[in-house]
């Protein structure tokens, strides 16, 4: 027994030798699960923020404080942004459906952009504290490469880009 997406569609399979009313049964109790799964794949502004600070006490001792934590629709080539002045940090939505880790990655390297606005060693240093931080960035090239972006590394620009999950 299972249901899932399929498109804007919603897949239940059931074996057939049910009763209606345990179809019916069934079928309510698979439809909660999807969206509950859904739900923790599709966190609200409120859900981020809370992660944000959360992650940022595991990881950053809590000295990384966000204003704001929200989903925004018009970044094509980010993952994410963070703008150190007034604290805001924003996800684009393209991240939604992705792994759990993957998205606290991409908070984590945000709220490091509150501490140090840079690229440099000590930003790297505290990316760093997120356990699985390279493994993330390896899924986010992986997503690029998928979107036949180019991944010459040597260039420095692109290759933060993709720090950043360019997708264009």
């Amino acid at each position: 027994m299972s249901a899932y997406r399929d498109g804007d569609k919603v897949v239940v399979m059931l074996p057939s030798r049910l009763s209606k009313a345990e179809e019916e049964q069934w079928i309510a109790t698979l439809l909660g699960r999807l969206e509950e799964r859904e739900r923790r794949r599709r966190p609200s502004d409120a859900d981020l923020e809370t992660r944000a600070r959360e992650l940022s006490r595991r990881h950053l001792g809590g000295r990384a404080v966000p204003s704001s934590v929200r989903w925004v629709a018009n970044q094509r080539t980010r993952w994410g942004s963070c703008t150190p002045d007034d604290g805001t940090i924003r996800l684009s939505t393209r991240l939604r459906g992705m792994p759990a880790w993957v998205v606290d990655y991409v908070l984590v390297h945000e709220l490091a952009h509150l501490l140090v606005p840079g690229h440099g060693a000590d930003f790297w240093a505290l990316v760093a504290h997120y356990p699985k931080a390279e493994r993330a960035r390896g899924y986010l090239e992986g997503v690029a490469a998928a979107a036949n972006l180019p991944l010459d590394d040597s260039d420095d620009e692109l290759a933060d880009g993709l720090r950043h999950g360019v997708a264009g």
